[in-house]
């Protein structure tokens, strides 16, 4: 955090290249993409991307010390370099923890670190709280429980009195008297066989509606990145298959009703407080099931974890792993 004129945020470290990538077969006729980087006998840590459908790139390769750290990333079902590409067959939660589970034991990893974010922050705490032997660090950003009151915020009444020029274009894409449930009238448009010929222009919507409220200063190349059509198209059937689902889990608060399965992992939580994806009402909640967790709320910055003070924040946490 700046402090004063003599202190300055941490930066990225330099780019590196994997040592090995591989595609990793999986139930449902799945196969995962898993890069390896940084230091093969390092602490293994595993990067888990938000969406879900966000897939990674090899600017998150780079929040972690390749000299201490076996880095490890991996595309989700259906997006990044994973194939089949945008499929949402056998694609849920629960077969996402199962393929970290799989990765885990094919790397031959007893026990890693793992660092999510936004969604990805959703599905690692779901993965330690069913795996809680096999974790030994949690880095948390931006959080998000999977709740229908956070869907409901970010897709329907919340973010938009933030945004009403992004919200105007993406809910305007729908006709009025659809425009009580968004995700609904989105998810029918990406996945129904007759919408076919509009699809991909409403992934670039749905997807161009989270690239405009991501970060805290608007982010022109973040806006041009949401409305790629290979990303765009994955993300948002992704995404809406998975909201419409309520994240395919057993109750709404499971997130917080399994927390106490986590006493013995150290956790760090990251957020902005002005994130107006995922506010930082979440975040605290899960801390206060969490009261061996710290919370880091972060005074000036929004959703995005390459904002200068969420980055500060995300490098010095896994630099104390």
């Amino acid at each position: 955090m700046r402090a004063d004129s003599t202190t300055t945020f941490r930066t990225l470290y330099p780019p590196i290249e994997p040592f090995k990538t591989e595609h990793l077969p999986v139930s449902g006729g799945h196969e995962i993409y898993i890069e390896q980087s940084g230091k093969p006998d390092g602490i293994p840590i595993l990067f888990v991307h938000g969406g879900p459908g966000g897939g990674t790139s090899a600017i998150q390769r780079r929040f972690f010390n390749p000299q201490k750290f076996r880095i490890i990333l991996f595309d989700q079902r259906g997006c990044g370099n994973s194939r089949p590409h945008a499929s949402l067959h056998k694609n849920t939660t629960w077969t996402l923890v199962e393929d970290m589970e799989a990765i885990r034991a094919h790397l031959g990893i007893s026990q890693w670190a793992l660092f999510g974010g936004s969604w990805g922050s959703t599905l690692s705490l779901l993965y330690a709280e069913m795996h809680p032997e096999r974790v030994n660090n949690l880095i948390l950003r931006g959080i998000f429980l999977m709740r229908q009151r956070e869907v409901d915020w970010f897709y329907q009444n919340g973010t938009s009195s933030i945004f009403p020029e992004a919200w105007h274009r993406f809910s305007g894409a729908v006709p009025e008297a659809e425009r009580g449930d968004l995700v609904s009238a989105y998810y029918k448009r990406l996945t129904e066989r007759e919408h076919e010929g509009e699809r991909l222009h409403f992934a670039k919507e749905w997807s161009l509606w989270e690239g405009s409220t991501v970060t805290l200063v608007p982010d022109d190349e973040q806006r041009a990145h949401s409305v790629d059509p290979v990303f765009a198209i994955a993300f948002a059937r992704i995404e809406a298959h998975y909201f419409i689902n309520g994240g395919f889990l057993e109750q709404d608060n499971q997130i917080l009703r399994d927390a106490g399965r986590l006493m013995n992992i150290p956790t760090i939580i990251i957020q902005g407080r002005y994130d107006s994806i995922c506010p930082p009402t979440s975040a605290f909640e899960l801390s206060q099931a969490m009261p061996w967790a710290k919370l880091k709320i972060v005074p000036v910055a929004g959703h995005s974890a390459f904002e200068p003070a969420i980055q500060h924040e995300l490098i010095c946490a896994t630099d104390a792993v």
